[in-house]
Order: C-alpha cells, then sequence, then structure tokens
C-alpha cells in the first residue's frame, strides 16, 4: 500500500509540475478572451496543486516510510531527503535555476517554450510515462495531431 501511495505522490506531481508549463505555454497562443481567462485560471490552480504534490512527495518518501519496495513490482522508494538543499523534501517553491543563460539564477516551476512545455511535449511525457499504456495507434495518431495543431496555434493581432 505504501508502494501505491508513494508512485501517487510521485505521478501527480509530474502531472502538475507539466500542467503548470503546458497551461503558461497555451496562453500565449489563446485568441479569444475568454478562452485565455480559463487558461490562465486553470495553469495558477495547476501550479498550486504542483507546490502541495511536491510537498507531499516528499514527505511520503521521508524516513520512516523511506526504503519501502514493492514485492512485487521490486519498486524501491529511497529517502531523497539526504542530498543538497535541492532535492530537500520539504521545500514546497520552486528552487532557483538557470533559466536563461547569461542572467543569475531564478526560481521558476517549468519552462514556456513549445519544445519543453508545448501540447507535444507534455503528450511525450505522458506518454513515456506509460499513461498511455495499451492505447490503439489511432488514438496516438489522434492525440498527436491535436498536440501538433495545439503548437502551430499563434495568437494574432486582435
Amino acid at each position: 500500500m505504501q508502494a501505491i501511495a508513494n508512485s501517487a505522490g510521485f505521478h501527480f506531481a509530474m502531472i502538475e509540475q507539466g500542467g503548470s508549463s503546458l497551461y503558461t505555454t497555451m496562453a500565449l497562443k489563446v485568441t479569444s478572451l475568454e478562452v485565455l481567462r480559463i487558461v490562465v485560471a486553470i495553469g495558477g490552480v495547476e501550479t498550486n496543486h504542483f507546490s502541495l504534490w511536491h510537498d507531499k512527495a516528499g514527505n511520503a518518501v521521508s524516513d520512516p516510510l523511506a526504503g519501502v519496495k514493492d514485492p512485487i513490482t521490486n519498486t524501491t522508494f529511497p529517502n531523497i531527503n539526504t542530498g543538497s538543499e535541492a532535492t530537500q523534501t520539504n521545500l514546497i517553491l520552486p528552487e532557483p535555476c538557470e533559466f536563461i543563460p547569461g542572467l543569475p539564477a531564478y526560481s521558476v516551476v517549468r519552462p514556456t517554450i513549445d519544445a519543453l512545455a508545448g501540447a507535444q511535449a507534455a503528450v511525450a511525457a505522458l506518454t513515456k510515462d506509460g499513461l498511455f499504456s495499451g492505447q490503439s495507434e489511432d488514438f496516438f495518431d489522434r492525440i498527436n495531431a491535436l498536440a501538433q495543431d495545439a503548437d502551430a496555434a499563434e495568437r494574432g493581432a486582435h
């Protein structure tokens, strides 16, 4: 049961972190004010969810629960609270990182460019994570076409 809880904690944090980028990236392309309001509102919630899940995922694998090993899959959850401040599990805010080369470190959640945070990047990450395991080739053709269209969208001058 603990292995399931640990997996969920990491999975949800990953999904919410990706959502933080995806909604920010898509907001830059929206042409309808109504849709922009929706996308911006959802993006903020995703960021909040990421912070909460990030904290909970870290707590799930702290002592005394660290070292749990799933007896069926042999998946292990080491204590991730033993590294540097960058991996400290009680940090719920983004840590400074290099965001733009040549400038000082800044705290960011995720990138906001199509290649790293657009719809195609989201589909690729979710596919690699196994979320779509068992889906048909038609499903992948359709979701990838939708992602390509979303990334190709341009804001336009209105």
